[in-house]
């Protein structure tokens, strides 16, 4: 029976993500596990945060230990989730914030000014209006997306640290994590897996994935493929290092020809047209390979390579139409 040996220490877990986020790709998308797996791994799969997470380790502890870490987050994070903090924010506009979202709320709003706005979680109302939250998807008129765009801005999210407490400073804000809340939960998973001792684990969240040390003595391999073509496109050797990839294939709709992706572009109201098909970025944490892969997308190519430049050690591979 697997062991279920859980960190309990959230305060440490926490510490630790700080961490890992100061420390601050290839053709195509990250598609499955192409890993030199030894027979002695340990695989399980589960459904968390909207996708199958997998977890690859020696140690059998390694998956209880992520499934329990990300169950956590998504009890926490999820606006899908009635009870969870994000849900009570979005639902009462303002709260006093657990230690997981205060530090996210925080981090957002360092990433919104760092983007000069392109990178922005309050897109909550403008992905409710398009059709993605509940997946009816719909073409909004100007004026709808016009009103919507008054509640659209991570300074109107006011902090106030003495309590945690947060809160919207314009009635029917909602904010949503989508674009950060896995990669922070890889984090913290990775976290609780060193304070346990695992050495050695290998986790894709959807295309999220870290690989935590080695697979035995050589870095763990990633096979990508093609996201259009379905085909494979070379591979990724990593140790110790975050995979993000954000496109306009995971979540769109096509009106007419057109595709329209949930990528929201916060300034303009409307999905991402920047150009970006897709962006993949290797961090030293997965917090980072997120904000920067959704931001590139909305930022375009041009101006992606120059925020890359803000990040030493990131790597990026955009790819443009």
């Amino acid at each position: 029976m697997i062991n279920t040996e859980v960190i309990q220490d959230r305060d440490t877990i926490l510490s630790c993500v700080k961490y890992l986020t100061k420390a601050f790709a290839y053709s195509a998308t990250i598609f499955v596990l192409g890993c030199q797996m030894q027979p002695e791994i340990h695989r399980d799969t589960r459904f968390f945060m909207g996708t199958y997470v997998e977890v690859a380790s020696t140690d059998t502890r390694a998956a209880d230990i992520v499934f329990n870490e990300i169950k956590r987050l998504e009890g926490l994070l999820s606006k899908y989730d009635s009870q969870s903090e994000v849900s009570a924010f979005n639902n009462l506009g303002k709260i006093s914030a657990g230690s997981d979202l205060y530090y996210l709320l925080i981090k957002s709003k360092e990433f919104w000014f760092a983007t000069d706005g392109a990178f922005d979680i309050t897109v909550g109302p403008l992905m409710d209006l398009w059709g993605f939250t509940d997946k009816k998807y719909r073409l909004p008129q100007d004026d709808e997306i016009k009103k919507v765009l008054g509640l659209i801005g991570s300074n109107k999210i006011i902090f106030h640290p003495s309590n945690n407490v947060v809160e919207f400073n314009v009635s029917g804000m909602k904010i949503d994590l989508g674009a950060i809340a896995k990669g922070y939960a890889l984090d913290c998973a990775v976290c609780a897996l060193r304070a346990a001792g695992v050495r050695s684990c290998l986790i894709n969240a959807g295309g999220q994935i870290y690989c935590l040390g080695k697979n035995a003595d050589k870095p763990w391999r990633i096979t990508i493929q093609d996201p259009r073509r379905k085909e494979p496109k070379g591979h990724l050797d990593l140790v110790d290092k975050a995979v993000a990839i954000s496109s306009d294939y995971e979540q769109y709709f096509i009106v007419e020809g057109k595709r329209f992706s949930g990528v929201m572009d916060p300034k303009t109201g409307y999905p991402s047209d920047s150009g970006v098909i897709w962006t993949t970025v290797i961090a030293d944490n997965g917090l980072t390979a997120d904000f920067l892969a959704t931001s590139f997308m909305v930022m375009g190519k041009d101006k992606g390579m120059e925020l890359l430049k803000r990040y030493p050690g990131v790597e990026a591979k955009i790819l443009e139409q």
